[in-house]
C-alpha cells in the first residue's frame, strides 16, 4: 500500500531498473515505478507456508516460475483523495479475475468497491510474481497472497492513524474506507492517511489479522458486476486488436500451410501494387520443434489492415516441402485405432487385468475418437510492437506476458529490462494466447520497419488453420463384470500426440501432467485397472486448449460407465456411485499420478466423497429418472479435473430428422471455497456452450499436411436454435476459507459430451463413439 497523487498508474510510463536480480533481491530492494515510495520486505515473508510433502517438494503458486509476491507496495495505491488502485497481474479474458482477485485485496483492506480503480500490470514477473493465466490456477493460487496484501495495507491504515490520534493500534479499526477510533469517535478517511501510512514499513506476514469470513463484504458475496463489464457491452474497453498508436503500421502474414515448410521464394511485385502497401517483409522459419517460434513466412506492411490482407493474397509463395506433407487425419484416425489395439506403454497397474478379464461373467470393450480442436477465441490473436531508443514496447492479448517479453528479448537480441509488454483485455484465449508466437512476429516487423509501430492481425482463417491445436485421441476401453454385474477388470488404452512434441524430440507418449488428467487418476473402486498409453507420432503444433486432455478422457470413460451400466441392467446413477465405492481421500500418488494439477497430494487429494455429492446433487436438481416423451433423454457424466469436482445432466430431444435440442441442462460444481460465485456461475454456463460446440460441431481436419477448416462455416460455434433453453448451476457450499480453492474456468468442459452423447442414447438407443456428432444422428 502507498501513497499516490492522483493521476492515474500507466504502465507505459513506467521504467523498471531492476537487472539480474534474484527474486529475494529484488523483494528486499524493490522500488516501484509510478509511486512514490520504495520499502524492504521481510525476509521471513520471502518464503511461502504452503505444505509440502517430506520430499520437500514445491506445490501450487511455490512451484510456478517466479512463484508469488504478498507484497502490498506492489499491488495498492491510495491518492490523497482517497481513490485507491489495485493492480491485477493475471490476464482478463472473460473469466472476471480483473474482478475476482481485486475484490480479495479490497475486502482485506476494507477499501469501498465504488472508489478502487482496477489497473492491469505489464508482464514483470520478478515484480508481481507468475503471471502465466492458464490452468485454472488464478484464484486458486493468489486468494491467499491477495488477502495478506489488503491485510497488510489495512494494518498501516490503521497504524498511521493510531500514530496521528495517540493510541493503541488495538484501539482502531478499518471500516469502508475509513479508520475509526470508536472511544473518542474520531475517524480519518484513506486519503487522510495514505501519505503517513506509505511511509511505515511492511508488516509481517505472522503479524497480519485475516478478516473471519463472517466479515467479508464481498468475497463469496458474488455481488459484484465485472469490473470491465461496462467498457465491453459499451465498446470503451481495450483489446488487443484494438491498440492504435500515431504512425502505425499494419501487417498479416502468410505462414506455411504444412508445418515445417519454409518460403522457398516469392514475387511480390503484385503485393507492392496494391494501394496501401508498403513492404514485403520475408520472417524467418525456426527449425523444428516449433516451441513458441512463428512459422516463419512472407509479411505484408501496410497502412492499413484491409491493403495489407489484400495484398497478402496477390503474393506468389513457394513454399519448401515438409515432412509432415503426408498428415491425413483420416488415416491418421487409423494409425490411432491399430496402436490402440495393441499393448502400449504402461502408465499405472494394480492386479491382475488379464486374468480377471478371462474370467469375466461379461466382457465389454468400446472405442472413442476425438479429434483434434482450435481454441477459436472470438478475438484472434493479434499483437502490436514498436522500438523506440533500443527498447521494445508490446501490447498484446495475452496470456502469458512474461513468456512473451522473455522471447521478444531473445528474438530482438535485447536484455529483458529493454522489453516491455502491455497486456490488454483478452476477447477470449482458452489457451491459443498462452503462445506468443504473434507476439514475436509483431516485434520482428517493428524492427524490419525501423522500429515504427506495427500491429499485426491474424485473420480468421490465420487462427483455424496456424493454431497450436488439442489433440486428437483414440480411447480405447475394456471392461470385465462379474455375475453380479460388478466390474472387476478395467482397461484403458489412450493414444494421442503430446503437446511436449511441440517443445522436444517426439517421444511418442504422453507426458505426466496429461496423463494426470482423467485417465491414471481414475479413482474407481475397481480391483483390477490397467492403463495404457500407446505411441503416437505427432505431426502438427499441439498446444493448451481449456480443459487439455480431460475433454476426451472424460467423453470416453463416462461415456463407457454409461455403456457398462446398460450391460449389466442397472441404472446408470447408482452404477456410476458403485463404480466410486464409498467416500475416500486417495492420495493421487497412490494413482500413480505424480502431477495433481501441480498441487500437494496432502492438501488436494483425489475425494471421492466429493464426486459422489456433485452427482447426488445434480441427479436430485436435474429430476434424475423422471419420466419423459418419447425422443427425450437425460444423460448423465462426472469428472475431476484442475481440483475441482463438477457433474452434469444434459436433457435433450432428438427430432425424426436427427435434429437435437436442449431444453435444460444442471450442472452441481464443488471448487470449494467460493471467491466471487456471479463469476463461477458464468464460467461454467459458458463452459456448458463450448461443451456443447465441441460435441456437436468441433473438428480440425488435416489433408496433405494442411488443415481443412478455414472459418466458421466449416468450423461452427453453436446457434442460437441450438442453445440449452436453461442452464442451472448448482453450487454446493463451502465457507471453510482456510482450505484449498478448486479451479473454475476449465472444469465445467469436460462433462459435457459424454452427458450429452448418454442422453441421446437414453432418447435413440444410438451410442455416440466419435465427435462430433454433427450428422451421425440423420435418418438413413
Amino acid at each position: 500500500m502507498i501513497a499516490k497523487d492522483t493521476a492515474p498508474f500507466s504502465a507505459a510510463d513506467a521504467e523498471f531498473d531492476i537487472v539480474n536480480v534474484s527474486r529475494r533481491d529484488f523483494l528486499k530492494n524493490l522500488a516501484l515505478s509510478g509511486f512514490v515510495l520504495a520499502a524492504g520486505f521481510p525476509d521471513a515473508l520471502l518464503a511461502d507456508a504452503a505444505e509440502t510433502d517430506s520430499e520437500l517438494k514445491k506445490y501450487g503458486a511455490d512451484a510456478m516460475p517466479h512463484g508469488w509476491v504478498d507484497n502490498p507496495l506492489v499491488f495498492v495505491a491510495i491518492a490523497e483523495d482517497g481513490s485507491v488502485t489495485i493492480i491485477c497481474h493475471r490476464s482478463e479474458m472473460g473469466q472476471g479475475v480483473r474482478t475476482s482477485l481485486p475484490l480479495v485485496v479490497a475486502d482485506e483492506m476494507e477499501a469501498n468497491w465504488l472508489q478502487v480503480t482496477v489497473k492491469q500490470a505489464p508482464g514483470d514477473e520478478a515484480k508481481f510474481g507468475n503471471q502465466d493465466t492458464d490452468g485454472s490456477r488464478s484464484t486458486r493460487h493468489f486468494f491467499m497472497p491477495m488477502r495478506r496484501v489488503g491485510a497488510a495495507a489495512r494494518h498501516m491504515l490503521e497504524t498511521a492513524a493510531a500514530a496521528q490520534w495517540q493510541v493503541p493500534v488495538n484501539e482502531v479499526k478499518a471500516e469502508l474506507h475509513r479508520v475509526v477510533h470508536p472511544a473518542s469517535g474520531k475517524s480519518l478517511s484513506y486519503g487522510d492517511l495514505a501519505i503517513a501510512a506509505a511511509k511505515l514499513p511492511v508488516p509481517e506476514r505472522t503479524s497480519l489479522r485475516l478478516k473471519n469470513p463472517a466479515e467479508f463484504r464481498y468475497i463469496g458475496k458474488g455481488n459484484l458486476n465485472i469490473y470491465d463489464g461496462r467498457d465491453m457491452v459499451s465498446g470503451n474497453s481495450q483489446y488487443g486488436m484494438d491498440t492504435r498508436l500515431d504512425g502505425m503500421l499494419y501487417a498479416v502474414v502468410a505462414r506455411p500451410k504444412v508445418l515445417g515448410a519454409q518460403a522457398k521464394r516469392f514475387d511480390a511485385a503484385k503485393a507492392l501494387q496494391v494501394p496501401g502497401v508498403l513492404q514485403v517483409v520475408e520472417l524467418p522459419s525456426s527449425p523444428l520443434p516449433a516451441d513458441f517460434h512463428p512459422l516463419g513466412g512472407v509479411a505484408v506492411v501496410a497502412t492499413n489492415t484491409w491493403a495489407a490482407i489484400q495484398g497478402r493474397k496477390a503474393l506468389s509463395v513457394e513454399w519448401t516441402d515438409s515432412p509432415h506433407a503426408h498428415y491425413d487425419s483420416a488415416d491418421y484416425r487409423k494409425q490411432l485405432e491399430a496402436a490402440a489395439r495393441q499393448s502400449g506403454k504402461v502408465v499405472r497397474e494394480q492386479g491382475q487385468v488379464d486374468q480377471a478379464l478371462q474370467a469375466a461373467s461379461q466382457r465389454v470393450s468400446a472405442e472413442y475418437y476425438a479429434p483434434h480442436l482450435a481454441q477459436a477465441p472470438m478475438e484472434p490473436p493479434a499483437a502490436t510492437a514498436r522500438i523506440v531508443n533500443g527498447h521494445c514496447e508490446v501490447w498484446a492479448c495475452t496470456q502469458a506476458p512474461q513468456l512473451s517479453r522473455e522471447r521478444v528479448a531473445k528474438w530482438l537480441k535485447l536484455p529483458e529490462e529493454r522489453v516491455t509488454v502491455h497486456v490488454t483485455l483478452l476477447g477470449g484465449a482458452f489457451g491459443r494466447k498462452s503462445m506468443p508466437d504473434y507476439v514475436i512476429e509483431a516485434a520482428l516487423l517493428s524492427k524490419a520497419m525501423r522500429g515504427k509501430p506495427v500491429k499485426v492481425t491474424w485473420t480468421r482463417e490465420d487462427d483455424l488453420q496456424h493454431a497450436y491445436f488439442h489433440t486428437v485421441s483414440l480411447e480405447r476401453l475394456e471392461a470385465g463384470l462379474d455375475t453380479d454385474g460388478k466390474v472387476q477388470a478395467w482397461l484403458h488404452r489412450s493414444a494421442a500426440p503430446s503437446i511436449s512434441a511441440t517443445f522436444g524430440p517426439d517421444s511418442k507418449h504422453q507426458m505426466p501432467a496429461e496423463l494426470g488428467m482423467g485417465i491414471i487418476n481414475l479413482p474407481y473402486a475397481i480391483p483390477n485397472i490397467r492403463i495404457e498409453n500407446p505411441e503416437a507420432e505427432s505431426h502438427t503444433r499441439i498446444g493448451w486448449f481449456r480443459s487439455v486432455s480431460n475433454i476426451p478422457r472424460a467423453y470416453a470413460v463416462q461415456s463407457f460407465v454409461a455403456e457398462l451400466a446398460q450391460t449389466a441392467g442397472r441404472d446408470h446413477k447408482e452404477f456410476l456411485l458403485d463404480l466410486l465405492g464409498p467416500a475416500r481421500r486417495i492420495d493421487p500418488r497412490e494413482l500413480n499420478d505424480s502431477w495433481n494439477q501441480g498441487e500437494s497430494p496432502l492438501s488436494y487429494p483425489v475425494d471421492t466423497g466429493r464426486l459422489r455429492r456433485v452427482i447426488e446433487t445434480v441427479c436430485g436438481q436435474a429430476g434424475w429418472g423422471r419420466n419423459l416423451p418419447k425422443g427425450q433423454g437425460l444423460g448423465l457424466a462426472a469428472h475431476y479435473s484442475f481440483v475441482t469436482y463438477v457433474a452434469a445432466i444434459v436433457q435433450v430431444v432428438v427430432a425424426e430428422d436427427g435434429k437435437i435440442q436442449v431444453p435444460r441442462v444442471d450442472i452441481a460444481v464443488d471448487c470449494g471455497p467460493q471467491v466471487n460465485p456471479e463469476r463461477i456461475r458464468s464460467q461454467f454456463e459458458g463452459a456448458c456452450i463450448m461443451g456443447l460446440t465441441l460435441a456437436m460441431h468441433g473438428e480440425i481436419s488435416f489433408k496433405n499436411g494442411a488443415v481443412v477448416q478455414d472459418n466458421f462455416h466449416n468450423y461452427p460455434l453453436l446457434r442460437m436454435d441450438e442453445a440449452p433453453g436453461e442452464i442451472r448451476i448448482h453450487l454446493l457450499p463451502s465457507d471453510a476459507y482456510d482450505t484449498p480453492l478448486g479451479g473454475i474456468g476449465e472444469p465445467g468442459l469436460p462433462p459435457i459430451a459424454p452427458a450429452l452423447c448418454n442422453a441421446i442414447f437414453a432418447a435413440t438407443g444410438k451410442r455416440i463413439r466419435q465427435l462430433p456428432i454433427r450428422d451421425q444422428l440423420m435418418p438413413d
